[in-house]
């Protein structure tokens, strides 16, 4: 750590971990634009087949927390093995699914490939590549990463236009292949074999927790947010949160050292980056749907809408990365998160007057603001954490990105389901503009929470700093 220079092999692990990493958001991001064409080849509704994104995203959240233990008991060429097998059996079933359920498996396998991926690339990132770099290549990262949704919607759009949504997973296999051989070379990082055992009953309830709140919002989406289905579930989530919170108070063993939170720091960090990822994520599940069943283009021209933004978004993280090695993480961050509500607002303001040029721009606004400011977020939260805990704050961060995706793109479908159900009388196309307008709104909300977390943690971050002085200063 003491070199500032970056061996070949360290390079080429954290590429092909980044690359496997960038399969999964590829395929993931693809299959929304052809959520329209699934509902009618495999006869399904809109809000059963956003499971193929949000069950996905879910299981990669769930997958992720037990990556504090698994990164600090097994090495890393071991854990890579395994994601890369499971991709390669993930994608065959996907391909060769004739039905919903056999679908869902696949994507399920992909998941927990992704799931070890994304940490493992973050986890020879910060073990591996001095701090002076650390910047440049959480955004290299980040980079690879966002190249992923750049492509993914118009490569979907593409093929599902063209040829089949099959061809979606049988284009990527060969890709597999070679990532696999390549990161099999390369990674060599070593475990601290710790003894901790893995926390069981941790697992269970975080599960309970994520599934069932994923779940009331999936009720509130088929039957209306006034249900009872959606207020019996949202119970159910209360409870298992109070299980888990009342576990981590407990003091026993633990999936990862919650502890961390406990700095306002490191917890608003976290804030933030949740908030960055829900509307990323979110917003790219949005506007396909919008741009088929409002604007009715197809699924090609609502891929290529976010084409150039999330290209821009690619090309910005490195720059972004950079800048916070140079100057901090204020300037970034709050570039970041104007951006991000300004986008928010364009769309929520003007999704009436919406044609496919004024989408295509704003997006691409928003793009920028999110890719210069989600890397640097979790960079800059490691600064807070010794490095005993920087496995745990890993861990932690990536479970927070995916879940942020899966509880935007489930939230998000549910507001335009029940849309769909309270305006029955309505057109398809109507409904949908409607229940986007919410969600807009929404997404506005939270990016004017992500821009206050960040005032107030350079805040705190200020009055930290103005105690240290003040302790130094000779009387």
């Amino acid at each position: 750590m003491e070199s500032q220079l970056v061996s070949k092999k360290t390079k080429l692990a954290i590429l092909a971990t980044g690359a496997l990493s960038f399969i999964g958001i590829l395929v993931e991001t693809a299959m929304n634009v052809t959520f329209p064409t699934l509902t009618r080849t495999l006869n399904v509704s809109l809000n059963t087949v956003q499971w193929v994104t949000t069950g996905y995203l879910l299981l990669v959240t769930l997958v992720m927390g037990t990556t504090a233990y698994l990164l600090k008991h097994f090495d890393a060429r071991r854990l890579f093995r395994i994601a890369a097998i499971l991709c390669v059996l993930g994608t065959l079933l996907c391909a060769l699914a004739d039905n919903f359920p056999i679908l869902l498996i696949g994507r399920l396998a992909q998941a927990v490939a992704t799931g070890l991926a994304t940490p493992l690339m973050f986890h020879l990132i910060f073990s591996l590549i001095p701090v002076k770099k650390l910047g440049v290549y959480t955004g290299i990262a980040s980079m690879i990463t966002s190249f992923a949704p750049a492509l993914g919607p118009t490569y979907g759009g593409l093929l599902n236009h063209y040829l089949s949504w099959r061809m979606i997973f049988w284009f990527v296999l060969p890709v597999i292949l070679v990532i696999t051989l390549l990161g099999d070379r390369t990674i060599r990082l070593k475990s601290d074999r710790s003894s901790a055992k893995f926390d069981f009953l941790g697992m269970s309830e975080l599960s309970l927790f994520f599934i069932s709140l994923i779940w009331a919002f999936n009720e509130g989406g088929g039957h209306g947010f006034l249900s009872r289905n959606f207020w019996g579930t949202l119970l159910i989530v209360c409870i298992a949160f109070a299980l888990f919170v009342r576990h981590i108070k407990s003091g026993g063993r633990q999936l990862l050292d919650f502890t961390i939170l406990k700095s306002p720091l490191v917890s608003w960090r976290a804030v933030n980056f949740f908030t960055l990822q829900f509307i990323n994520i979110g917003i790219s599940f949005v506007i396909p749907i919008f741009a088929q069943e409002t604007l009715h283009y197809n699924s090609m021209m609502a891929g290529l809408i976010l084409l150039p933004g999330s290209l821009l978004g690619a090309i910005v993280s490195p720059l972004a990365g950079r800048i916070y090695d140079r100057y901090g993480a204020l300037t970034p961050l709050l570039i970041s998160n104007f951006s991000m509500l300004i986008g928010s607002f364009l769309f929520f303001w003007l999704t009436n007057r919406s044609t496919l040029l004024m989408i295509t721009l704003v997006y691409l606004f928003l793009r920028f603001g999110f890719n210069f400011g989600f890397g640097n977020t979790m960079s800059d939260s490691s600064k807070f954490v010794p490095a005993s805990k920087k496995t745990d704050l890993n861990s932690l961060f990536n479970m927070l990105q995916q879940y942020a995706g899966s509880l935007g793109t489930s939230v998000l479908s549910a507001v335009i389901s029940a849309g769909e159900l309270s305006r029955s009388g309505q057109q398809v196309s109507a409904a949908v503009a409607n229940g986007s307008h919410f969600d807009y709104l929404l997404l506005t909300i939270l990016a004017l929470v992500g821009l206050l977390s960040t005032l107030l943690v350079s805040r705190l971050n200020h009055s930290r700093h103005g105690m240290n002085l003040a302790k130094d200063k000779p009387f």
